[in-house]
C-alpha cells in the first residue's frame, strides 16, 4: 500500500509542472476569451450588423476559442494525450448529442441562417402557414410574432426557414382591390369615372406614385362588377382604414350622381298556377261568417 502511495505522488509530482503549465495556459485563454468577446460586437457593430447575430458571433467565436484552449490545455497536462485521440472521443459523443438535440439544433442554425440572410427584419408584417403578423423578436432559437389580435406567438425558426415567408411590408405600399356593381340601366362609362373621380380623392390613396385602375370585371346576377385598385400603406391597419375610405366615398359619389348601386333580385317561377287573395278580402269573408 505505501508502495502504491509512493507511486502516485511521485507520478503527481512528474506532472505537476505540465499541470502548472496548462493551469496558466487556461488564464491565458480565459483573457483571451474576454478580449474576442468584447472585439467581436466593437467591430461587428460598425458594419451595421443585426444584435442578435452580432451575440450569435460573439457565442461562437467565444466557444471556439475555449475549445481549443482546452484541448492544448489537456496535451500540455497530458503529453500522452493527442488532440486526435480528444477529438476522436468527442466525436462519438457529439454524434449522440445531435440525435438527442435534433429540433434544437435544427432551430439553432434555421436562426443563424435566417439572421444572415435577413428575408423580414424586426417590425416587418410577414405570412407564413397560418400565421400573420408583426415581428417583435428574431432570437437564434426562435421569432416572436405579434398578431393583429394582441396575441404574442413564439415560433421556431425552421418554420420560416422551410416554408415560404410572405413579407408583407418589404416595400412602402401594397396595392388593394374592392368589388363595386353598378345597376344594368346605368351608363358604364360614367359609373367608371364617378368611381375614378371618387377613388382618387381618398387621401390614403397614393395615386401620385401608382394609377388607380378601375375595370369593368363581371356581368353579375343583378349588376355590372368593376374592379377597382389602388395603392396605399403597405402594413395592414393601413389598408383597413384606406378600404374604408373609399367605399364610403364610392358610395357617395354614386348616390349624388343617382347611379343605382343594385341589390340583388329573385325571380320565382311557379309550376302551378298561385292563387292570390288580398287580406281586406279574407278579412270580409270571416266577418260574413
Amino acid at each position: 500500500m505505501q508502495e502504491q502511495l509512493q507511486g502516485y505522488l511521485t507520478g503527481f509530482w512528474t506532472i505537476l509542472p505540465n499541470l502548472i503549465f496548462a493551469t496558466i495556459f487556461l488564464v491565458l485563454v480565459w483573457l483571451f476569451a474576454k478580449f474576442v468577446g468584447w472585439l467581436i460586437p466593437k467591430l461587428m457593430s460598425k458594419a451595421n450588423v443585426r444584435q442578435a447575430l452580432i451575440d450569435v458571433i460573439r457565442m461562437v467565436a467565444i466557444a471556439a476559442v475555449w475549445v481549443l484552449g482546452v484541448l492544448i490545455a489537456a496535451t500540455i497536462a497530458f503529453p500522452t494525450v493527442t488532440i486526435g485521440k480528444i477529438l476522436a472521443a468527442a466525436g462519438v459523443g457529439g454524434i449522440a448529442i445531435a440525435f438527442a438535440a435534433k429540433d434544437t439544433l435544427e432551430n439553432f442554425f434555421a436562426g443563424i441562417m435566417l439572421l444572415l440572410r435577413e428575408p423580414f427584419r424586426k417590425g416587418d408584417f410577414v405570412e407564413c402557414e397560418d400565421l400573420e403578423g408583426k415581428v417583435e423578436d428574431i432570437t437564434v432559437r426562435d421569432t416572436r410574432i405579434r398578431q393583429t389580435n394582441g396575441q404574442l406567438i413564439v415560433a421556431p425558426n425552421a418554420m420560416f426557414y422551410q416554408n415560404p415567408v410572405t413579407v408583407l411590408t418589404d416595400g412602402d405600399l401594397r396595392r388593394t382591390t374592392i368589388m363595386c356593381g353598378v345597376a344594368y340601366d346605368e351608363d358604364v362609362d360614367e359609373a367608371r369615372e364617378v368611381i375614378l373621380s371618387a377613388v382618387k380623392g381618398v387621401d390614403s390613396v397614393r395615386d401620385d406614385v401608382k394609377d388607380v385602375q378601375i375595370f369593368a370585371q363581371a356581368f353579375g346576377a343583378s349588376s355590372i362588377d368593376f374592379e377597382v385598385t389602388w395603392w396605399t400603406g403597405s402594413e395592414p391597419i393601413d389598408i383597413r382604414r384606406s378600404r374604408d375610405k373609399v367605399v364610403a366615398a364610392v358610395k357617395r359619389a354614386l348616390d349624388d350622381a343617382e347611379i343605382e348601386i343594385p341589390f340583388p333580385y329573385r325571380t320565382l317561377t311557379f309550376k302551378e298556377p298561385l292563387p292570390l287573395f288580398r287580406e281586406d278580402q279574407d278579412d270580409s269573408k270571416v266577418a260574413a261568417e
